[in-house]
């Protein structure tokens, strides 16, 4: 076990040599628990075969998941990527720094381990200010996936990552809870019609926006087949759970709430909205706040999945919010986390 270093820092201007000793954690082949807007990230440089290889280890992480770059501005993709796109550069003025993570075809510097064998690399400028004086002072890019144990929820506060990497990592960033809470929306540009791979931070509908036709990948919606490569992160595996079996229920939220009161058991955990958290006496209930409320929803899903570790709950149900905006990234984690074991009740009242 090695000893992690907590890094307090919330003023990076001020606070310029924790930056640079930071960063240095990167440069020399390290690896680092970074803030960004989205989750905590598991950091090392991204061009360092052997530093990243490192990243798979400490997490367990399967090696043909591919990882994210994370950059400081738009001028750096020309650096890793070719053939870029007029589309990219007119996403990243538009959601850059943000939770988007666009799949280019990536340059010969980029080793194999990063990409997970792909010619395609998956690039992103994360909305972080921490973070970003971060890289800029490594002056190499940064490869983090989620900074859990492979499998885990991820996490979204320094301390869900310390309880995950402390002993397996050199440092830890804290710069605050995450302000979005869900992963990067993941969207691939290499292909004739731009392909939605993971619904993440930024809704599908702002990117139909910009982008006009936008396709939904399959493995958004159902798991991959066994012999099917992932083309970015999160595709393949069962991903974001906690230990004990989880069951999401979708549809009105009024009878997905009856619909769980009926079912619970003796040792029954359940994941509800404001509305509902009354609902369920004798229960370990986590509020995901309102239903209206998707944001809120994002920030929380991720930490309502990591309640239940520490308690005696042998099964949970989870309210599915409707996956328009910000709730296709909300269901899709939560069905993740279910192995996508769903209950649909459909919208219609009884």
């Amino acid at each position: 076990r090695m000893k992690t270093q907590i890094f307090h820092i919330t003023d990076p201007a001020a606070q310029r040599e924790e930056i640079e000793a930071a960063a240095e954690i990167i440069r020399r082949g390290g690896l680092l628990g970074i803030p960004t807007e989205t989750v905590y990230g598991l950091g090392a440089n991204g061009l360092n075969t052997e530093a990243v290889t490192h990243i798979f280890e400490a997490k367990g992480r399967p090696q043909d998941n591919p990882l994210i770059l994370h950059i400081p501005d738009v001028s750096w993709l020309t650096r890793y990527c070719r053939n870029i796109p007029p589309a990219a550069y007119r996403l990243a003025e538009r959601f850059w720094p943000g939770p988007l993570t666009m799949i280019l075809q990536r340059r010969s510097n980029v080793p194999n381990v990063t990409t997970g064998g792909l010619d395609t690399v998956g690039i992103r400028c994360p909305n972080h200010p921490v973070t970003l004086a971060i890289i800029e002072a490594a002056q190499v890019p940064v490869a983090a996936p989620s900074g859990n144990l492979s499998g885990r929820p991820s996490p979204t506060c320094a301390r869900h990552m310390e309880e995950d990497m402390d002993g397996r990592i050199d440092g830890i960033v804290d710069g605050g809870p995450c302000g979005v809470g869900v992963e990067s929306t993941i969207i691939d540009l290499t292909c004739p019609v731009p392909r939605l791979l993971r619904p993440g931070g930024l809704p599908l509908e702002s990117l139909r926006k910009v982008l006009g036709e936008v396709a939904v990948d399959k493995a958004v919606v159902a798991p991959l087949s066994a012999g099917e490569r992932p083309k970015a992160p999160g595709m393949k595996y069962r991903h974001y759970a906690p230990k004990a079996p989880v069951t999401v229920v979708t549809g009105d939220s009024r009878r997905t709430a009856r619909y769980i009161r009926r079912n619970l058991g003796e040792h029954t955990g359940v994941i509800a909205f404001s509305e509902y958290v009354g609902d369920f006496p004798g229960c370990i209930v986590h509020d995901m706040g309102s239903v209206q409320d998707k944001g809120e929803q994002a920030r929380r899903v991720f930490d309502a999945l990591r309640t239940f570790d520490d308690t005696d709950v042998t099964a949970i149900f989870a309210q599915c919010p409707s996956e328009d905006g910000l709730g296709l990234a909300i269901a899709n984690r939560l069905k993740k986390a279910a192995g996508f074991q769903v209950v649909d009740l459909g919208e219609g009242e009884e």
